[in-house]
């Protein structure tokens, strides 16, 4: 099918970060043409975006979808207290079902929020693999690997099978590896996971450094910081993802960027959980690949990149005393640009011709909007999920004026989850 988005101001993102009054065109899944307002063409659908921005959608870099289900359910505790006594009972009690239709919750909301693909780790992995290829999402799929009262090598073979089994099944989803902290695995599994992703040719993600009280465990235990402990046993060999950071110190960084690991921040959940603010400026100043994560919908609780945009900037500037920290451009590109390159989604990651029609459409005639002097600063600063007018996904519009097209009524899953969650509290 080829569509022509016109009549809009186009933010590419690409090296130059080109902004403009445009339009795009696709055909299919890819982006065909991006430039100036052209007449003429044969399409099989025109959008007058009248006057709206399309951008690169937005990368959620860490979720974990299927906690819609627990969403308002282990407020305001610490994240030990969080984790052990609440979160991980009641994810013994999930079925594969439960975690198909809480995924699919939190695809309705990615899609609102104009999130066009997300970084999920969790378990279950065929059940929530299945519920992002039926909606149409794009998703890396994270295996969240933990030994706690198993074998490690089992968990290794465990991953490596469904590795196999779900890359390449569906076209929009992949599946990477991870490590779901270093607290809750063994030494054994730590060298495994790296020896596997050199044998995959792929790299790990892994929570890293979210609290105070984790590092102090680590150095009490090991004799060093958890970016060193993790390394030490070749866990970024081969590159990845390290989940939160807020405690960081220099030299971990500077052995994180050696590594080739790029850093998903999560300001609200880290807030939410008393857990701090991640140093993302000096990450920035070092050359860092930073991007944003909005965490699960347990601890954070909404899935709303805007929100974790102007925390991730603002928190910056209250914290440093300097207003001029982490601007708006700078933060705007963690949550596109940057977010692709961390989940090598390289063909995602700005507007361009032969990359993927993954866009989000933001209306500007709002009040939010206006008057309209800067229109990134605008999408950081002033916009909220009322201005996502339209989420694309692979050059299939999704979501459009409040209105969901992923193949599955809303009002259905969100009957499910009632039931789901019904079923929990009995």
């Amino acid at each position: 099918m080829k569509i022509r988005y016109f009549n809009c101001t186009v933010i590419t993102m690409n090296q130059s970060n080109d902004i403009f009054v445009g339009e795009v065109h696709t055909q299919d899944d890819k982006i065909t043409y991006v430039g100036a307002p052209c007449e003429g063409g044969c399409f099989d659908k025109q959008y007058d975006l009248g006057g709206a921005v399309i951008m690169p959608g937005f990368k959620d870099c860490h979720c974990h979808s299927p906690m819609t289900l627990f969403r308002n359910y282990a407020d305001d505790l610490p994240l030990d207290t969080w984790l052990f006594e609440k979160i991980f009972p009641l994810e013994d009690q999930l079925t594969g079902d439960d975690v198909y239709w809480g995924t699919l919750l939190a695809v309705l909301e990615y899609l609102s929020s104009g999130i066009t693909a997300v970084g999920d780790m969790y378990f279950l992995d065929d059940h929530l693999a299945k519920a992002m290829a039926d909606s149409g999402m794009r998703c890396v799929f994270v295996k969240g690997m933990s030994d706690l009262g198993k074998n490690a090598d089992d968990v290794l073979q465990n991953c490596e099978q469904a590795y196999h089994r779900i890359n390449g099944k569906y076209p929009l989803v992949r599946y990477d590896l991870g490590v779901h902290a270093e607290y809750t695995v063994s030494r054994d599994l730590l060298k495994g996971a790296g020896e596997l992703a050199k044998k995959l040719g792929e790299n790990i993600g892994i929570h890293l450094s979210e609290s105070k009280k984790e590092v102090d465990e680590c150095i009490e235990k090991y004799g060093r910081r958890p970016a060193f402990e993790v390394a030490s046993h070749g866990t970024f060999d081969n590159g990845g993802l390290a989940y939160h950071c807020v405690y960081l110190d220099e030299d971990e960084m500077d052995l994180l960027k050696e590594k080739g690991v790029s850093i998903v921040t999560n300001p609200a959940s880290n807030l939410k959980l008393g857990n701090g603010v991640a140093p993302i400026c000096k990450m920035v100043q070092k050359g860092l690949n930073v991007c944003i994560g909005t965490d699960g919908p347990a601890s954070n609780n909404s899935l709303d990149m805007f929100r974790e945009m102007y925390l991730a900037s603002v928190l910056q500037k209250g914290q440093s005393g300097d207003p001029s920290a982490m601007p708006a451009e700078t933060v705007l590109k963690m949550a596109t640009s940057n977010g692709a390159k961390a989940m090598r989604l390289f063909d995602c990651d700005c507007l361009a011709v032969g990359k993927q029609a993954d866009m989000v459409v933001l209306a500007l005639d709002r009040p939010n909007m206006q008057p309209l002097a800067n229109v990134q600063k605008s999408i950081v600063y002033s916009a909220d999920k009322s201005n996502v007018k339209m989420t694309v996904i692979a050059g299939n519009v999704l979501y459009q004026d409040g209105y969901f097209n992923i193949g599955i009524d809303d009002q259905e899953i969100y009957r499910h989850c009632n039931e789901i969650v019904a079923r929990f509290v009995k």
